[in-house]
């Protein structure tokens, strides 16, 4: 009994709540995107999407080292908004869809930061080149989700993240034209999670 009261007073004092201790969670794709942003030659910021995402998060608030995440992208649901550029991307200059039609995210570690604040390292591949990269996460919210009152979709447990990383994309064999078109790409993934019961 006592060890159950210290450990409700350890989640609130972070800012979790206790009814949030499921420990798998799975990408909801209807509300969950991931944005790629870059300076296009110091005239503007451009981005694309990838609209496609799987994985699921095993995540236990009260053990948060001992969680993990692994994801894979396609790499045919970028996006872009512009033919041509799509397929420029899918090339053998950038992402060469043929030879590697996924990306992956392999997670090492997970740390705490803050309240609601994870730092989350990992193996992410893109190509044929595997990096460690990382991602700083914040999450919005955790448990009920208020739609569910409307909607059975909703019912249950749910997670709200946003995971930010900074990557060269030279350094994933996608150089091309680097200094004259951005070297620096910033990741962006929104993402609501349904706890697995």
């Amino acid at each position: 009994m006592i060890r159950k009261t210290i450990a409700a007073c350890v989640l609130a004092a972070f800012g979790w709540t206790t009814m949030a201790l499921a420990e798998t969670w799975i990408v909801d794709p209807e509300h969950t995107e991931v944005r790629v942003y870059w300076d296009h030659s110091g005239f503007s910021e451009q981005s694309l999407e990838f609209t496609k995402v799987d994985g699921s998060l095993n995540f236990s608030l009260n053990s948060v080292p001992e969680s993990s995440a692994f994801f894979t992208i396609p790499v045919d649901s970028m996006e872009t908004g512009v033919e041509r550029f799509n397929n420029d991307l899918w090339s053998d200059t950038f992402f060469d869809l043929e030879k590697y039609p996924l990306i992956s995210f392999n997670s090492t570690s997970f740390q705490q930061v803050a309240p609601m604040k994870l730092r989350v390292r990992g193996d992410l591949t893109i190509k044929d080149v595997t990096k460690e990269t990382e991602f700083d996460v914040t999450v919005h919210a955790v448990g009920e989700h208020p739609v569910g009152r409307y909607f059975n979709y909703f019912s249950g447990t749910w997670l709200g993240v946003t995971a930010v990383a900074n990557i060269k994309r030279s350094e994933w064999n996608m150089g091309a034209f680097v200094p004259m078109g951005s070297d620096d790409i910033r990741i962006v993934i929104n993402s609501e999670l349904r706890a697995v019961e």
